[in-house]
């Protein structure tokens, strides 16, 4: 019978290689590992707050020509004309800014600060009155806002390191206010990157005055401009168009400041539920002692400033603190 083969020993790989092929598989592992802390998405963020462009390179220096600073004064309804001086307004010698802006002509040159008044129209056609053949008030605010714009974007393309100081009474009061509301917006007159060249914006009777939306000058009170009490209705009432209220100044907000009277319709407008009654009522609330006489304490102080006189001292110190450009 013949003999069985022995089975043959199995062979075994060297320890080396086992040892190899250990190190081998580990590395493998590691580089998995790798890979997919490297490719596994981070955490959702959510998006931030959009970037600011970068503000536009500035020259060091400016012509002889350019003030330092311009201060735009325009005045409220009836107090000037579309043909009107700018530097030295005679359409109204009772016009409530002259009392803001001679003191200023007095106090600093030329050089230092440019006090320009806006010529406009600056009159409210009263629709209830047949007879009355005034401008109407949207043409005449349009009138206001488009010359006060241009006057400040020639000055900034000529001028670029001047710096500006706006004020407005009543109707002027709205048109600037509009103006530093669109500035801030970064579609106003001034490129958005110059916003900050505005050192200071003060209102006086704003017809579209929201409390809290700015320094509100005390005492203040907590009504709302007649544009917001009758913004509800619009342009109802033909050539004389609610427009409600702004909303903020957004960047600008910190340096306007605004002064009302209590009692004064135009600033502190009542509850309307009759827009015909109420715009009439507007048009002789321009008339009325509250609103006319901010020239004296008599309806509104601070301090025992008068509001002119309030705003004169305000505007002062921004031109002080000004920046003196070098120029050429």
């Amino acid at each position: 019978m013949a003999r069985a083969k022995a089975a043959r020993p199995k062979r075994r790989l060297p320890k080396f290689l086992l040892f190899l092929g250990f190190l081998a598989a580990i590395a493998v592992a590691l580089v998995v590992i790798l890979v997919f802390v490297l490719l596994k998405p981070g955490p959702v963020r959510p998006p931030g707050p959009p970037t600011t462009p970068p503000s536009t390179s500035r020259p060091t220096a400016q012509p002889a020509s350019c003030p330092d600073v311009l201060t735009l004064v325009v005045p409220g309804t009836w107090e000037s004309s579309a043909d009107d001086d700018p530097h030295t307004p005679k359409a109204n010698p009772r016009s409530l800014m002259l009392k803001v802006s001679k003191p200023l002509q007095k106090q600093f040159a030329e050089s230092r600060t440019d006090v320009y008044t806006v010529p406009y129209t600056a009159q409210f056609r009263n629709p209830t009155n047949l007879a009355d053949r005034q401008l109407d008030y949207n043409s005449s605010r349009k009138q206001g806002y488009q010359r006060a714009a241009a006057k400040m974007a020639k000055l900034n393309r000529e001028c670029p390191l001047t710096r500006y100081v706006l004020m407005g009474f009543s109707q002027g009061a709205v048109i600037v206010g509009d103006l530093a509301y669109s500035i801030a917006a970064g579609r106003g007159p001034i490129a958005g990157s110059d916003q900050d060249l505005v050192l200071g914006v003060g209102l006086i009777a704003d017809g579209r005055r929201q409390s809290g939306n700015q320094h509100d000058v005390g005492p203040s009170p907590k009504g709302v401009g007649a544009e917001v009490s009758l913004g509800g209705f619009g342009s109802l009432v033909p050539g004389i168009t609610m427009t409600g209220g702004r909303g903020g100044f957004g960047v600008l907000e910190d340096r306007v400041f605004s002064i009302c009277a209590s009692g004064d319709m135009i600033c502190d407008a009542p509850t309307v539920t009759n827009p015909l009654k109420a715009i009439s009522q507007l048009s002789g609330a321009l008339n009325s002692p509250v609103h006319a006489m901010y020239g004296t304490t008599r309806y509104w102080s601070s301090g025992g400033a008068s509001a002119t006189r309030w705003l004169y001292g305000w505007a002062v110190k921004r031109i002080d603190e000004a920046p003196t450009p070098e120029h050429y």
